[in-house]
């Protein structure tokens, strides 16, 4: 993968020191992280539970529910199963699907949070059950056994640093907006403060919202209500921490007759193209395969009791726990002068998944056929 591999600006030790945890086949030790009923002796015959924040965004569907079924099957000789579940954006939705999932006795159970402190008792709740918990692309609160991310503050400094370039001289001649994401979303704090570590001081920043729910719709209304408040000669760029509401943001700026720089982060086909079109100057490209393979390593062996020191050499802290067994994984800027480098030749897209026919003449001009 091109990536650039950071740690993350969690707590994280300041050395790769092995994992306390059950080894295979061990007897538990006290303040194991991947305590559980998991053992060696359950082998490759594992129900994995997989439960997914929203499908909004396009990645929860397209990338890492096949990525990580797939990466399941693999590491269990096509013994293990999963077992899937999507919140559609609702923590109480996602609290009963836990409950579901303890009634469905899963040896473990991958959690990517709506709500990282509406989760903790639920987490709390598979635990009591003997079923370990792997947090996924958010950390959620609670016992939970290992973790596997981006590194997420780096994510919002990529984003800032990329619209200062873009902005170039001009960063000052007028005001940016900056959409952030959910306040539910622990990562969204993170990729606010990335953000504006980069960006405080440099530029002048007009309007900020927290988004509701990451919703296109809400960036949308947001976009307008700043572009009436500040005025839209005033508006030079925007701050859009995902694809999804840049979509929105832009609609909303195209209405006012404009056309000013636009982050986004996931690399989303839509965003792709808009990178393409000139109307979104980046994204973030995550690579998906290493962390759903990574959250499929990390269940698989909790589930079995191994020791997971090779798989998670970070260690983070959440607000209710301390020495999370995790992996940090790097990003990368995407914008149109490195598409080829990355989501194509990574297999995340193709030319002509790309390359439509509404886009055929933006592609050509940047070599993309």
């Amino acid at each position: 993968m091109n990536t650039r591999m950071r740690r993350a600006a969690f707590a994280v030790a300041a050395s790769a020191m092995a994992v306390s945890l059950a080894a295979c086949g061990s007897a538990k030790e006290s303040g194991d992280k991947a305590e559980s009923s998991g053992s060696a002796s359950k082998g490759d015959n594992i129900k994995v539970g997989l439960l997914l924040p929203e499908n909004q965004t396009a990645r929860y569907e397209k990338f890492d529910r096949p990525l990580i079924e797939k990466k399941v099957k693999e590491l269990t000789n096509n013994k293990g199963t999963v077992v899937y579940a999507n919140a559609k954006q609702d923590a109480s939705t996602q609290n009963q699907q836990v409950d579901t999932m303890i009634t469905n006795k899963v040896d473990v159970l991958i959690v990517d949070a709506v709500d990282s402190a509406a989760i903790k008792n639920s987490v709390q709740k598979a635990k009591d059950a003997g079923i370990p918990v792997v947090a996924y692309d958010r950390l959620a609160q609670g016992p939970i056994s290992a973790y596997t991310s981006f590194d997420n503050e780096t994510v919002g400094k990529t984003q800032g640093e990329a619209l200062l370039k873009a902005l170039g001289t001009k960063a000052k001649s007028g005001k940016i907006v900056m959409m952030n994401g959910a306040v539910t979303d622990p990562n969204a704090a993170l990729f606010k403060k990335g953000a504006h570590s980069v960006l405080d001081g440099k530029v002048n920043i007009g309007k900020e919202y927290d988004t509701k729910d990451w919703k296109p719709e809400n960036a949308n209304a947001n976009m307008e209500a700043a572009i009436s408040a500040l005025g839209k000669k005033n508006v030079i760029g925007v701050y859009s921490a995902n694809d999804g509401m840049a979509g929105g943001i832009i609609t909303a700026l195209k209405a006012a007759g404009l056309n000013v720089p636009v982050t986004g982060q996931d690399a989303e086909l839509a965003g792709v193209q808009r990178i393409v079109s000139g109307t979104q100057y980046m994204s973030v490209y995550k690579p998906y395969p290493e962390e759903a393979n990574t959250v499929a390593e990390l269940a698989v062996a909790v589930a079995q009791g191994k020791d997971l020191a090779s798989v998670a050499p970070d260690k983070v802290d959440s607000p209710s726990d301390k020495g999370i067994p995790s992996k940090i994984i790097g990003v990368v800027a995407l914008t149109k002068d490195n598409i080829k480098d990355t989501v194509i030749k990574d297999g995340i897209y193709t030319v002509s998944d790309i390359c439509t026919s509404a886009y055929a003449a933006d592609c050509k001009k940047i070599g993309l056929e």
